[in-house]
């Protein structure tokens, strides 16, 4: 029934004609009508209903789609009821924006003509080549610091606090107790700061400083790179960093083409080819003249000339020669020298055939897009003027070395216009969910230390200047918030980081980001990258199918048995007398033998692809380009292939094995060898690369032999099948082995003439020369060519998993931890994946999202998804769009409730998109893992990044929070380190919040009995704050804010140790942790660390608090001194026992801190003469009323605590022996 519903509410036929009569009845000859973008926007409110997600409301007869759009219009205010209910914030937000849109307008991006090598011709000012990561300046660092100190509740508080001691009617103590660690730890901040801003500086520097040579009409000059404008013509040596975005206009190799490495840009490992623009590497090379011209002289015989007399290269020197042979002397020694002391521009064409050109580049604007490039290369001064199309294969991007030769390009993007730093994003200062936990925990305290102020305030009856004394009871009761609470938990963060990266069980392990440990405890959403995370990315040839007869592993030496027939066969024909035979199309199908189908199909993966064969040169050669050829070895040991993707290269081994090996290559040929040495030589008359949005590519190649041109084309089985002829084994072989978890791709053939060619190259051209919608003219022509071509066999590439791969996905799905998995792979291969890792059990269902393109197929889709239950979302990346287009929130409500979800054909700006959903629409904490550098934004935009050191490089892994090595490492880190790491700072959190709490409460309990006074209840040097190693070590290693203003000394040397050993506390044994990950699931809901267990804490210090006081108070017979010792010892001996009563697992060094802390107590009583009576303390009636309270304080404590583990144990108590 749900699929009969209309989409769009049904207006009855009367109501459309009214609307028609009133535009088309207008008012008047002369009156308006109407526009019908107006008619249009009066029912695009219409498009906006939210999806049915109940199916009652299917079943109603009188549908809720008329009403809805109705009741989402808001009726308008106006006036001061529209400024009271929300229009101050409007008017504001508006202020503010039109604010920052003045101060930081930002310069249009437009499209530029290049002149090469005339930058002072450019019609607009372009940013300056200067790479900057600073994040202040000399004017902006110190606000800019103490902003970002000073921007925590806690530490504003602190700030207020110390500031308050300059009034003298609400001084407590003396100054330098509250100024003294507070301006230690800015000093401390601002120096490390300072120092990180300088060493930002010299990398920046370093970079900036880099020598380039800078072509010009004078000859080569040396340039920093921060000094490279847009119009320079630069030279770029071999295994050196392209400065700027340029042009590939000419190489030394002979190829016309050149490697770079991209693992800076993009994260991929493998090499990309890049193409010189070949009107400019067609220039003739003067230095070739001048060699002719020194052989040419070397015949001559004559006195000589000493070289120095002239010191030019180039044009001087040639006419230098032509005058020295004119008038009798020889030129041979000046060229000798000169060409000696100029290798390079004998390796080089000379600048002056650049100089001598009138040409000019014609760039787009720059775009984010590293993958894609429009532009176009005119030179005006030949008749008619040359056009050439530029694409991204004849572009050199910033940050990317150069792999071989030496090249020369002309600058187009410079600075912040750049593809590497527009691609470039500022990671945001991630905070944990604890912290944010914590904040809110600290302002309840505030609260309570205000109204316990105002309490105090009111029962004095407001006597005198109530509000001095409302203030002084504020700086009285200032340690219910736990000043030294961040101290504890930014030190134990680093002790968590030192554990993870110590633990043995996953090494390697590198904690990147020490501030957030314990999100690892809190996940529900764990997104995962396929290829290289799940997966090893190591691409292994499995199965060929030729529609009739298929080939796997173990029969791979019969398709080597018909290779090595064939290509004897063909050999023995080429030796006869035979002449060299024409392509003809019109030539009679016959049935071909399984020999020669089988090396069709291999001779077509052996030359439809974009690997090129690499040979490193010999060792102890002279490196020259010109020797290069004879210093490198070209044996089958010495050979490696470099392509854009492993599968190429897969395929291209696979050919290798079984006899057709690629042994050379270059921009306009390929030569392939046989099993019986012959090489066979190609010519590259056309490539047409991979894309995502066509999932093919081609190539044309001619035989040399024969001279037949041959299109081949291999591509995914979804764009494959309606190109090639009609077949009923395509679509059920290939589900076969996408089932079997094998990328798969098709590969077909279509032989062409020489008209046919010569026809589709001039229409190729000319749609490559437009400047408008390139692409898809492009497209347009080729698909003329794509049409009923012979389809040769269906290859199967096997990427292989991960080690462990599924149990650990099995651990953290028991975790109670929903995996999602992010590809930009095919579906089928996405799903297949799934299954053979178990993200999806073999026994649960899947629903594959079929492909939608408009709202309403999006909106029938959703529905029908809605009605299944448990069972895991396939859904591709353009279907995504769609649906997030028209229903965001019901589409991530719908997928939140799946057990996984698999999103295939995801781009890298979609799956940090996706991320973003998931935390503003669940709230929940995220992770997402990968290893490439189009995971990197996926890693930066969750609440945990993990980074995996993979094969396409380290940039994951630099820019996530955590970095591991294999993914099986992720179960130890989450389940074990996660699990710890929360609990433990749980417990730390609330421990230290009641340790002030304890004596906030005996300060309230002092003032109450005497009087409501606001006096101190221990002063001097008790009151002191004792700067302590940790509070060094926090704020060295942090750089943080964080200091221990008039925190009592019990707090800082007495209790520190205990207190901090609890970062070693454990519930269950890691071992026991991965055998029950179930333990996982019971941190999610926070219970560690709620109100709940924040108010329980909060009655025990109350009512430690008291007892502490009114004992002593009660037990003290005649001085007020004895008070003080007896309370305070209490209090000592009291937080030392909570400590062991809060311990779950004792560990040796918990043992040495609360003996090392009691010892610190008593050897410091003989030094406290001022405070301590030394003859009363070592009294049997001090030690017994100190032991009283203190059983008193503690005892009931234990006693619960028993209770409660035996009538409701905990979860881990019961695999605890």
């Amino acid at each position: 029934m749900a699929d009969r519903i209309p989409l769009y509410p049904v207006r009855s036929a009367a109501a459309a004609n009214r609307k028609r009569a009133a535009y088309y009845s207008a008012a008047g000859p002369g009156a308006e009508r109407p526009s019908r973008y107006q008619m249009e926007d009066e029912s695009a409110h219409l498009d906006e209903m939210p999806l049915m997600m109940s199916e009652e409301g299917f079943e109603n007869d009188e549908s809720d789609y008329h009403s809805l759009p109705r009741a989402r219009i808001t009726q308008r205010t106006h006036g001061l009821e529209w400024f009271v209910c929300g229009g101050w914030k409007f008017l504001c937000t508006s202020c503010c924006d039109w604010l920052i849109n003045v101060c930081q307008r930002k310069r249009e991006l437009r499209a530029r003509t290049v002149w090469l090598g005339h930058p002072e011709k450019c019609e607009e000012k372009h940013p300056r080549n200067s790479i900057k990561n600073q994040k202040y300046n000399v004017f902006t660092f110190i606000p800019g610091v103490l902003y970002e100190q000073f921007k925590f509740f806690l530490n504003l508080y602190f700030l207020v606090v110390s500031c308050s001691q300059f009034v003298p009617a609400l001084k407590i103590g003396y100054l330098y107790t509250y100024w003294a660690p507070l301006g230690f730890v800015l000093a401390v901040t601002i120096t490390r700061e300072a120092i990180d801003e300088f060493r930002r500086f010299q990398r920046d520097k370093e970079v900036n400083s880099q020598l380039y040579s800078k072509l010009t009409v004078r000859g080569k000059v040396q340039v920093k790179s921060s000094d490279i404008q847009v119009g320079d013509l630069i030279i770029v040596e071999k295994n050196q960093r392209v400065p700027s975005d340029m042009v590939f206009l000419r190489t030394s190799e002979k190829a016309g083409s050149c490697f770079i490495r991209t693992d800076q840009l993009d994260g991929e490992t493998d090499w990309k080819l890049k193409v010189a623009v070949s009107c400019t590497q067609r220039l003739p090379a003067l230095g070739y003249y001048q060699a002719e011209m020194a052989d040419a002289a070397l015949n001559r015989s004559g006195e000589t000339i000493h070289p120095c007399l002239f010191q030019s290269w180039g044009t001087v020197s040639l006419l230098a020669s032509y005058v020295m042979t004119a008038i009798g002397f020889s030129s041979v020694p000046l060229l000798r020298f000169m060409m000696s002391a100029h290798k390079v521009e004998e390796n080089l064409p000379s600048l002056l055939d650049l100089f001598s050109i009138n040409a000019y580049v014609h760039a787009q604007k720059p775009l984010l897009d590293i993958h894609s490039f429009e532009g176009t290369f005119t030179r005006e001064d030949s008749d008619p003027p040359i056009h050439e199309s530029l694409s991204i294969e004849n572009t050199l991007w910033a940050s990317t070395i150069v792999a071989s030769g030496t090249v020369i390009g002309v600058v187009i993007y410079t600075g912040k216009e750049t593809r590497s730093v527009m691609n470039t994003s500022n990671p945001k200062n991630k905070v944990g969910l604890l912290d944010l936990e914590l904040n809110q925990l600290t302002k309840a305290l505030f609260l309570a230390l205000v109204a316990l102020s105002v309490v105090m305030v009111t029962l004095q009856g407001f006597v005198g200047p109530w509000y001095r004394s409302l203030f002084r009871f504020l700086l009285l009761f200032s340690y219910i918030i736990p000043i030294s609470l961040r101290v504890n938990l930014d030190m134990g963060k680093a002790a968590y980081g030192w554990l993870i990266m110590a633990d043995g069980s996953i090494p390697g392990t590198v904690v990147r980001t020490s501030t957030i440990p314990e999100e690892l405890g809190r996940l529900v959403y764990l997104l995962t990258d396929k290829t290289g995370t799940l997966t090893q990315n190591e691409m292994v040839f499995k199965r060929l199918h030729l529609g009739t007869v298929s080939y796997g592993a173990d029969t791979m030496d019969e398709i080597q048995r018909h290779v090595r027939e064939c290509c004897s066969q063909l050999h023995s024909q080429d030796t006869s007398s035979t002449p060299p035979r024409k392509a003809q199309s019109s030539a009679p199908k016959v049935r071909k033998s399984v020999s020669s189908r089988v090396h069709e199909a291999v001779k077509a993966i052996a030359l439809c692809h974009n690997v090129t064969p690499v040979y490193e040169p010999r060792a102890g050669g002279t490196g020259d380009a010109e020797h290069a050829e004879v210093d490198q070895d070209f044996s089958d040991e010495n050979r490696t292939y470099q392509a854009a993707s492993p599968d190429e290269v897969a395929l291209v081994q696979w050919t290798e094995s079984v006899g057709l090996t690629l042994v050379n290559r270059d921009l306009t040929s390929m030569q392939l060898r046989t099993p019986s040495g012959q090489i066979l030589t190609y010519s590259v008359l056309q490539t047409f690369p991979f894309t995502s949005e066509g999932k093919r590519m081609g190539v044309i190649v001619r035989d040399e032999s024969t001279a037949e041109i041959t299109f081949y084309m291999k591509g995914a089985d979804v764009a494959m099948s309606a190109i090639v002829q009609y077949n009923d084994w395509l679509e059920e072989e290939c589900g076969n082995m996408a089932r079997e978890g094998l990328r798969t791709l098709v590969v077909a053939k279509r032989t062409l003439t020489e008209e046919q060619y010569q026809d589709f190259e001039s229409r190729h051209a000319q749609a490559r020369l437009s400047v408008h919608d390139r692409a898809l003219k492009v497209a347009a022509v080729l698909e003329s060519l794509e049409r009923d071509m012979q389809l040769l066999c269906v290859t199967g590439v096997e990427d292989r998993l991960q080690e462990h791969v599924r149990p650990t996905l099995e651990t953290l799905r028991n975790a109670g931890i929903k995996i999602w998995m992010l590809t930009g792979d095919k579906l089928e291969t996405a799903t297949c994946i799934a299954k053979s890792s178990h993200l999806v059990s073999r026994t649960q269902d899947i629903h594959v999202f079929r492909p939608v393109t408009s709202r309403g197929e999006a909106h029938l889709e959703l529905n029908a998804f809605r009605r299944k239950h448990d069972c895991a979302l396939v859904i591709s990346g353009d279907s995504l769009e769609v649906c997030l287009r028209y229903y965001e929130h019901e589409l991530v409500e719908l997928a939140c409730q799946c057990p996984a979800v698999v999103c295939c054909r995801c781009s890298p700006t979609q799956k940090a998109r996706i991320v973003q959903l998931l935390r503003q629409h669940t709230h929940r904490r995220t992770c997402a893992i990968g290893d490439g550098g189009n995971d990197v934004s996926m890693i930066q935009a969750a609440d945990c990044g993990i980074g995996i050191e993979g094969k396409e490089g380290k940039a994951a892994s630099l820019a996530a929070d955590f970095s591991i090595r294999r993914f099986e490492h992720v179960g130890r880190l989450l389940v074990v380190h996660g699990r710890s790491s929360y609990k433990r700072s749980a417990a730390l959190g609330q421990f230290v919040m009641h340790r002030g709490l304890v004596i906030s409460t005996m300060q309230a309990v002092f003032s109450s009995v005497f009087y409501f006074a606001s006096v101190p209840l221990y002063q001097g040097f008790l009151m002191v704050g004792v700067w302590h190693f940790g509070l060094w070590l926090q704020t060295c290693v942090h750089g943080r804010l964080t200091c221990l203003l008039s925190d009592p000394r019990y707090a800082t040397v007495y209790t520190m140790f205990p207190v901090f050993s609890l970062v070693l506390d454990q519930d269950v044994k890691p071992e026991m942790a991965m055998l029950y990950p179930e333990l996982y699931k019971d941190l999610t809901k926070g219970r560690s660390l709620s109100f709940k267990t924040f108010l329980i804490w909060v009655l025990i210090s109350v009512y430690q608090g008291g007892i502490l006081m009114y004992g002593a108070l009660v037990l003290f017979e005649s001085e007020f001194v004895h008070v003080v010792a007896i309370s305070f010892t209490a209090l000592v001996l009291t937080e030392l026992l909570m400590v062991a009563l809060t311990v779950r697992t004792w560990h040796w060094l918990m043992v040495v801190a609360e003996f090392l802390s009691l010892g610190c107590y008593v050897a410091s009583l003989a030094f406290l003469n001022e405070y301590f009576d030394v003859a009363f303390i070592t009294t049997m009636t001090f030690l017994w009323k100190v032991s009283a309270i203190t059983v008193v304080s503690c005892l009931p404590l234990y006693v619960l605590k028993h209770l409660k583990r035996k009538l409701s144990p905990p979860s881990y108590s019961k695999l605890t022996p």
